[in-house]
Parts: C-alpha cells; sequence; structure tokens
C-alpha cells in the first residue's frame, strides 16, 4: 500500500490564482509515482469566490479535501487548521499563491524519503519583492535570533515538510498566538534545509500588508522571547543609575562650584523621557499579559464552517 503524503495550502481571496496553483500541483504530483496524495485546502474566509472553486475542485478529485473556516482567522491559523484534518504520513505545507514552488516537491518528497523528519525551505530571495521588504525580513531574522534561544534560519518559510511524527506533535501545541516556522524549529528532529526562490505572483495580490508582517514579527517575538521584559529591566537600571549620576552632579554645582543654575527646560525633558519609557514597559508588560489572556480563555483556535471532499 502506497503512502499519503498531505499537502496543506491556505487561501484567502485566491479565486484568481488557485486553479492554476491546483493545475501545476497535479502535474507534479502525478509525476510522483510511488505515494499517493491528498491536497488540504483550507479557506480562511475569503469573500470572493474561493469557496465556490474549493468545493468544485474537491468534486471532480477524490484527492481535494476542503476545509472552509466560518471567518478570516488569519494565515497560520488556516495552516493549523489543514494539520489538524491531515492524515497523511507526511505533510508539506505551502501557500496557494504559487509563490512557493511546487517543482521542488520531488526533491523534498525525496530528502523525507532519506530520513528527514523535517525538509524545511529557506527563501533566498523573492522574484517580485522590493528593496523594503527584503531589508525588514532581514532585520526581522536578525532580531529574532537575538532575542530568542530558538534559532531561524534567515529567509525561514512555512513552506516546509513534516514526518507524520514531527507534525503530530505540532498538533500537540495549542497556542493561539501562533508563529509556525518558529515551532517547527523549536521542536528540533533531523532536518534537512533547502534554498529557494520564491516566485512571482501570477494573479491577484499579497494579503500581507505591512501591518499584517508586522504583527507576525510581534506575535514571534513575543511567542519565543521573554527578554524584551529583561531588556525593560535592564534599561530601568540603567536610568536609575543615570539619574544617581546626574544627581551626584547638581548635588557638586551646589555645594563646590556653587554655580548651579535652575534648568526647568532639562527637568522638563528628563520627566519626558522616563515617563515615554514607563509607558513604553508598561505597554510591553500589557502585550505578554494579553497573550496570557487570550490563551486562558481557551476558546477554539478556529471554527469550521464546513468540510467538502469528493464524497459530499
Amino acid at each position: 500500500m502506497k503512502k499519503i503524503i498531505s499537502i496543506v495550502s491556505p487561501c484567502f481571496n485566491e479565486e484568481q490564482v488557485i486553479q492554476s496553483f491546483y493545475n501545476a500541483l497535479k502535474e507534479v504530483l502525478d509525476r510522483i509515482n510511488d505515494f499517493t496524495f491528498e491536497i488540504i485546502l483550507v479557506d480562511d474566509g475569503s469573500a470572493d469566490k474561493t469557496p465556490e472553486i474549493i468545493k468544485r475542485l474537491a468534486a471532480t478529485d477524490p484527492a481535494v479535501k476542503g476545509v472552509i473556516l466560518s471567518r478570516n482567522f488569519g494565515h497560520q491559523i488556516a495552516l493549523t487548521a489543514g494539520i489538524d484534518h491531515a492524515t497523511g504520513d507526511a505533510l508539506i505545507m505551502m501557500d496557494s499563491d504559487l509563490q512557493h514552488p511546487v517543482e521542488l516537491l520531488p526533491e523534498i518528497v525525496d530528502y523525507w524519503q532519506q530520513g528527514y523528519d523535517i525538509v524545511s525551505m529557506t527563501r533566498q530571495e523573492t522574484q517580485d519583492t522590493g528593496l523594503f521588504k527584503n531589508i525588514t525580513s532581514k532585520g526581522f531574522y536578525w532580531i529574532f535570533n537575538r532575542l530568542s534561544t530558538t534559532y531561524l534560519p534567515s529567509g525561514a518559510a512555512d513552506f516546509c515538510l513534516l514526518s507524520k511524527n514531527a507534525y503530530s506533535k505540532l498538533k500537540d501545541m495549542r497556542e493561539r498566538h501562533r508563529f509556525l516556522r518558529g515551532l517547527v524549529c523549536w521542536m528540533g528532529f533531523n532536518k534537512k534545509i533547502i534554498p529557494y526562490t520564491a516566485g512571482a505572483r501570477t494573479a491577484g495580490t499579497s494579503k500581507y500588508t505591512l501591518v499584517k508582517m508586522i504583527k507576525l514579527a510581534t506575535e514571534a517575538i513575543f511567542s519565543f522571547s521573554a527578554k524584551p521584559l529583561t531588556v525593560a529591566v535592564k534599561m530601568g537600571l540603567f536610568l536609575v543609575l543615570a539619574g544617581v549620576v546626574y544627581l551626584l552632579y547638581i548635588l557638586y554645582g551646589y555645594f563646590i562650584k556653587q554655580n548651579l543654575v535652575a534648568g526647568w527646560a532639562s527637568l522638563i525633558c528628563t520627566l519626558l523621557i522616563l515617563n515615554g519609557f514607563q509607558l513604553i514597559f508598561i505597554g510591553l508588560i500589557g502585550e505578554y499579559i494579553a497573550k496570557i489572556f487570550e490563551q486562558v480563555k481557551d476558546r477554539p483556535i478556529y471554527i469550521v464552517k464546513e468540510i467538502v471532499t469528493g464524497e459530499g
């Protein structure tokens, strides 16, 4: 009996590209004869015809399973929903916008057959990405690796293969604020890293706006590191030390040189800087508390509206 490999792809307003993605995917999978495949397409609350296209594909191809979520929960949650519904001996996560090259799948599967539990893809460049996004992306990985004890290779993507042992462990991690590529790195296992060049979008627009990218970056850092709180403590101690030094300077000027001039400007500036730091640190603590609050409510991570298969 052939082993099964699950392909999990989140879809959000991808009506212009999802059929092309399916066609390209099937063309490659049909050349891999040693396995059978299940294709799990997760609709993440699309407002266009994406759910209808997924249902049509599921009706015509028994390998396709559609997981329709009740609303938009976000890319990482949609991937989680697909992982939860996978049944394969291995699982491949990839986006449905054709920027994750489907032609690399045979190579990825081959490394899994060689015994790797994780085959992780790292993006070297993206054909239609500008200078700003490249700089901010590299900056994120640089900051993440200095704040977290989990090393994340520069350009690491959600595009990866996980053995059943690996993705079953990932299923057990039910934290709400998810950064999957970080969780994959955190798990360990024997890993193979493959560099790739992300293709340009053939249709549609990227759903990762600047705001969403910033949100993902902050959630990644807060989920994998408490160092921001340590930094806050260190900066607080530094400010206290600076205040003591400044106090000694004032006492020296008053008692020794006797030429101290009252300066309201310096006083106001000092107060504004100190109060600014206080507000930043309070907000930082609040971010961690808010994430704890969201987690302890224990609501489901996502809600499935409908599951569609060839059987109806």
